[in-house]
């Protein structure tokens, strides 16, 4: 008779961190989308059961809060800190290269539109926006809703830009995309929607990095012609906060 069989001795059991699971919640926003990115879901592809994960993060706003602050942190500083070079440059070049690291995560952008954006990652980057912004010459409040305006835009155009895109993982090539909005706007029938069916090139280019540049262009345009009529009102007036805009005020 055969001696039995000894149990087999476990390896050492798996340390998770809290980088295993905003991996896991990143895999899966790329590939399902924010649904797929559940605590479940989170918790199958790591590997244990839904409660583990509230050892790490006490909900999943919480894991939406680190995620953000995960991909705020990879956004390059380098390429717009150096305040030798013009202000507008370095706008623009924060603008693209938030662009490229949203758009290799498209499932994630919709985080950044919704989720909170108060962590040290948010913060350091607004704080660059703050001094980029008084370099242009706004005071403290107008270069707040400057940086305020420019996060809109920015979070709003990529947002809109991945909505029209179904594929998992980093969106196709950008010619690739407005060759399939062509063929999709080329069918407006021109009896109803003339002028629009006249615009049906440029309405596929809506999400061309050019027409991105073009709408921040002019963003910009509208903040620098502001801060120089600011700087150019007789008697030493003043930025003075309404609405939202700069408009100059006589110092009393």
């Amino acid at each position: 008779m055969s001696a039995p069989a000894k149990p087999r001795r476990r390896g050492p059991r798996r340390a998770l961190t809290e980088g295993d699971i905003l991996d896991a919640a990143l895999s899966l926003l790329d590939h399902g989308g924010p649904d797929a990115a559940s605590v479940r879901g989170i918790a199958a592809r790591v590997g244990v059961v839904p409660n583990a994960i509230y050892t790490y993060f006490p909900d999943k706003a919480a894991v939406v809060k680190a995620l953000v602050e995960r991909l705020l942190g990879e956004v390059d500083h380098d390429v717009f800190a150096d305040r030798e070079r013009p202000w507008r440059v370095r706008v623009e070049a924060l603008a693209l290269e938030l662009r490229a690291r949203l758009f290799a995560h498209p499932g994630a952008v919709g985080l950044l539109v919704g989720g909170p954006l108060g962590g040290s990652n948010a913060l350091a980057l607004n704080e660059r926006l703050l001094q980029l912004f008084a370099d242009a010459g706004l005071d403290p409040t107008n270069a707040a809703r400057a940086s305020y305006l420019l996060m809109v835009y920015v979070f709003g155009s990529l947002a809109r830009e991945v909505a029209t895109v179904h594929v998992d993982g980093p969106l196709p090539p950008e010619s690739d995309r407005a060759a399939a909005r062509q063929v999709t706007f080329s069918k407006i029938p021109t009896d109803r929607f003339p002028l629009s069916a006249a615009a049906a090139t440029t309405m596929a280019g809506y999400i061309s990095t050019e027409q991105y540049l073009w709408g921040l262009r002019r963003i910009l345009d509208g903040i620098t012609a502001r801060a120089a009529s600011a700087s150019e009102s007789p008697g030493g007036g003043h930025a003075a906060a309404g609405n939202g805009a700069l408009s100059v005020v006589p110092n009393s």
